[in-house]
This record gives C-alpha cells, structure tokens and sequence, in this order.
C-alpha cells in the first residue's frame, strides 16, 4: 500500500495540533513545518517541537523567515501593543499575506515529498476575522497550487485540507481530546513569555479559554 504523505503547518498552538491528530487519525504520514517569522511569541516553536515529537511525526522542519522586516502586525512589531479587548474589523495581529506565504512554503516541501495533503489550522467560525482563514481563501490557493507546480500540471494535484473550519472552539477541543492530543505541550497566547505561559487576556487567550470551558474540559494553559 502506498503511503499517504501530508505536511502540516504546525504552529504550537491548540489548532494545529489537533490538525496533525486528526491527520494521523485519517492515515497519513505527518510532515510538520514551522516558521521562525520574528514573532514577538516565538515559544510557540518550543511549542511545536514538543508536539511533534509526542505525535511521533516523521519529520518537523523550521523554516526561517523575516516577516518582521516588512511588520504591519503586532506580533512582528514590537512597537504595536497587543490589544486585551477584541476591536472592530481585522484586528492589529493580523500578520500581512502569512498564510499565503506559510502555505506556499508547504506548497513545495510537499511536492518535494509527493505529498499531494497540505493540512493548515484554520477556522472561521471561533476566530479573529483575519482575512486568511476563510474558506474562499483556501480554496483559491488550492487551485492556484494546481496551476502553479508540476506535479499540479502533470495531473497530481494539491489538496489544501481545512478540517477545523467550520468547528467552533469547544468542538476543536472535543476532537483534540478525543484523540489524544495533550493541551499541555501548546501555546497559543500571542505574547507568552519565555517559558510558554500566557496572558490570559490577548485574543487567542480569550478564545482557547472559551473553547475549553464550553467544551467542559479542564485547560491546562499556564499564565505568568
């Protein structure tokens, strides 16, 4: 039987390790790829090692990027604060074209691979408005994949694999749980300090610590 390879943008956070769960549950050789941006919450990284080598994937990859060159966000500028109250339209950490670069990155380490699954954490329903987690987002970019690379010309084309879009943030956690993932090992806070802890008031903290109450699962997040 042919094995069935995936890469899976692995943040650290609650999200992508329930995508990488959920992608060894449906079969597939997970291949986990991190990105070292210039994010003011760089343990999140620490986090992701640790959530590979729990899940025993076959291979996690940091790939080195400068985002806070061109800033525009507050986690890649430290001049912008972080804001502790949700706003109006797209918040301030929305961080320019991420996505769309993180996952063309994905985009050629999997045609390296021949993995025709890229697997990305993104939601629509329990998040912050950015413009890169909708569902017309991911589909666009699958169909530019296809165009856009050999193995897409050649008739082995890219799945862009969204299982968490349309879930709330309770039913993440329920999925994550069911299948095992520790909570423990990940970050999500957008300005945790050196050893992992969080906030407890950014965005992503409200969010995680909604998801897990309402899902009536003990959290496990550490705040400073």
């Amino acid at each position: 039987m042919t094995e069935k390879r995936a890469v899976i943008l692995l943040s650290g956070g609650l999200d992508s390790a329930t995508v990488v769960a959920m992608a060894k549950a449906d079969g597939f050789s997970c291949y986990t790829m991190s990105f070292d941006y210039g994010q003011r919450h760089r343990a999140e990284l620490q986090a992701a090692e640790r959530v590979a080598a729990d899940m025993g994937v076959v291979e996690h990859k940091v790939i080195g990027l400068n985002l806070n060159g061109i800033g525009g966000s507050a986690l890649t500028d430290s001049s912008i604060a972080v804001p502790e109250t949700p706003g109006e339209g797209i918040p301030v950490t929305y961080v320019p074209a991420r996505n769309t670069v993180f996952l063309s990155l994905a985009l050629g380490w999997a045609e390296v691979l021949g993995a025709r699954d890229i697997f990305i954490g993104v939601n629509a329903v329990d998040y912050s408005g950015y413009p890169d987690c909708r569902p017309e987002f991911v589909e666009s970019f699958e169909r530019m994949a296809n165009l856009a690379t050999k193995a897409g010309v050649e008739g082995q084309g890219f799945r862009i694999q969204a299982p968490l879009q349309m879930l709330s943030k309770a039913d993440i956690v329920k999925t994550g749980t069911r299948l095992g993932v520790d909570y423990g090992l990940t970050v999500s806070c957008y300005q945790a300090d050196e050893q992992g802890r969080a906030c407890g008031k950014c965005d992503s903290c409200r969010l995680r610590a909604e998801g897990f109450a309402a899902a009536g699962v003990t959290d496990p997040t550490r705040y400073f």
